[in-house]
């Protein structure tokens, strides 16, 4: 309904990836279903992993249960992760203070960072220019937002929108070549989710071509820094509880199955397949083998190449694991797409400051 009253409106208006469209979509895929699910209390596991992992962390210092059993009692990330339970161990319940909520607010606060960078340094007019086709940095956040395979895990709680919008960031970082910050957000994002771990190396490729050694060294030791200094505490003090959280249950190679299945490749040898998830876990390594030599002997030379090539590795890690989720789609999606409006935007931006300064001469 959202997108059918979206493209009613789109024909009506001046230029179809106007703000109007674009404010209607989000409001009928992403607000209405999100106040709706929110009002009868329906949401995804995650929101009541990650709101545990809060308590168990400050009560304990390790958000990870011992030893989990069932499904609900195992939590697959990462330790940063249980930040977004904190409103919620401090308030009690209420729709102020899910992780359902936060999940939205980080996601959202980091694609505004992200526009903010790629507009910073520009003057009032400059700003407000977008790209070619006239889609201003607000609207294509609007657009995003209300891609289904975005809008759904915004509503029903998923935990991987704010790992991507991180991941955007630091894009946004490394097309104004920001080492340094392209680095923390990028940490930020791998302290999360191991998803966000084989964008590291590919983002050290890009700056290692446009920035050159220190560039690149400056962003692996910001990232890598930030990551380990939030995993390797938990990691080392509570290794078995980590090992059966955070890689044998994902990975589905644990006697507890994972709840994120789909009837994907990997899940399909596993099935099917003697001794499947050593064949799994051969391809998923072989194939990460194959990404990391083309970086080494065709490194990505823009932001954009560089998306493309972490879509393709995560896309084939999506397709061979034995346990995942057609929602992992948010990933191959977003890199395939936002980078381009990225780099559309600067490029429209750079066009209309050359204007004003012609103009001005």
């Amino acid at each position: 309904m959202g997108y059918g009253c979206a493209a009613l409106v789109a024909a009506r208006s001046s230029a179809p990836w106007a703000p109007a469209p674009a404010v209607v979509a989000v409001v009928g895929a992403l607000v209405v279903p999100l106040l709706y699910l929110t009002v009868i209390s329906k949401e995804q596991m995650e929101v009541g992993v990650v709101e545990r992992a809060a308590d168990l962390l400050f009560a304990s210092g390790n958000p990870y249960r011992p030893t989990p059993h069932v499904v609900r009692d195992f939590n697959p990330y990462l330790p940063g992760m249980a930040l977004f339970g904190i409103p919620h161990m401090l308030f009690g319940d209420s729709p102020f203070s899910s992780a359902r909520l936060w999940f939205l607010v980080g996601f959202l606060a980091a694609m505004a960072c992200a526009i903010r960078v790629l507009t910073s340094g520009r003057d009032g007019e400059a700003r407000r220019a977008g790209t070619p086709r006239g889609v201003t940095g607000r609207t294509g956040v609007l657009w995003l937002s209300a891609c289904p395979v975005v809008a759904l895990p915004l509503t029903i709680g998923g935990v991987d929108p704010p790992v991507i919008g991180l991941m955007c960031l630091a894009l946004a970082f490394t097309q104004r070549g920001d080492a340094g910050r392209a680095g923390l957000a990028l940490g930020a994002a791998a302290a999360l989710k191991w998803t966000a771990w084989p964008a590291i190396p590919v983002l050290v490729a890009v700056l290692a071509i446009r920035g050159g050694r220190r560039a690149a060294l400056k962003c692996a030791a910001a990232s890598v820094g930030i990551a380990l200094v939030t995993v390797l505490p938990v990691a080392v003090a509570h290794s078995g509880a980590f090992y059966r959280n955070v890689v044998l249950y994902p990975s589905g190679l644990g006697p507890t199955a994972s709840s994120a299945q789909s009837p994907l490749l990997g899940r399909l040898i596993t099935a099917l397949v003697p001794h499947g998830e050593a064949v799994t876990m051969a391809l998923i390594a072989l194939s990460a083998a194959g990404v990391g030599l083309s970086l080494l002997i065709r490194p990505p030379r823009s932001p954009v190449a560089g998306a493309d090539r972490l879509a393709l590795g995560l896309t084939l890690a999506i397709v061979l694991s034995p346990a995942t989720r057609i929602g992992y789609a948010i990933y191959p999606v977003v890199l395939l797409t936002w980078p381009r409006f990225a780099a559309a935007l600067s490029a429209g931006i750079e066009a209309s400051a050359s204007r004003r300064a012609g103009r001005s001469e």
